[in-house]
């Protein structure tokens, strides 16, 4: 009995809810560039919002510094790709489904580790009935798609997923 309690007091077991696993002593700091679009079309806000989002997800998951230049890690890319087509076609030869698609290429460096950098392109889709306009769900669906695509590149970086 004795050593069964010896070896669980012994045994630790370390969770980290946020998924990141940096090594602090090595990575301080992080810059994140601004994603310009590179689509042929284009939502306006969404830049912005893309931009915002990734750069709080790094503010509110991790300890790192958000510097200008000389990160020890650094983020950068662009939005290629925003896009919609039609997903299926109702018993009447029209579309019945409308699915909305962005498309992030991502540079990832860490000074610390060349070894993890990478260069890589995420990618998230949405639908929505064609019976809807865009116009009236396209603020919804392109949020949900950047949490998505910000969810994907915080694993890729500091989650070693």
């Amino acid at each position: 009995m004795l050593c069964i309690v010896a070896l669980c007091v012994s045994c630790s077991v370390s969770y980290k809810f946020n998924g990141a696993s940096i090594d602090y002593s090595k990575t301080k700091t992080i810059q994140i560039s601004d994603f310009p679009i590179r689509s042929s079309y284009v939502w306006g806000p969404m830049g912005p919002m893309f931009n915002n989002k990734l750069k709080d997800e790094f503010a509110n998951n991790t300890r790192l510094i958000q510097v200008r230049r000389n990160g020890d890690m650094k983020i950068e890319g662009e939005i290629t790709q925003y896009s919609q087509r039609n997903k299926s076609v109702s018993s009447d030869g029209h579309s019945a489904q409308t699915e909305l698609s962005i498309t992030v290429n991502v540079r990832f460096t860490n000074n610390a580790n060349h070894d993890e950098d990478f260069e890589r392109q995420f990618t998230s889709t949405a639908s929505y009935e064609t019976t809807q306009s865009l116009t009236a769900v396209q603020e919804e669906l392109v949020t949900q798609m950047i949490e998505d695509i910000v969810d994907q590149i915080f694993n890729a970086t500091v989650a070693n997923w």
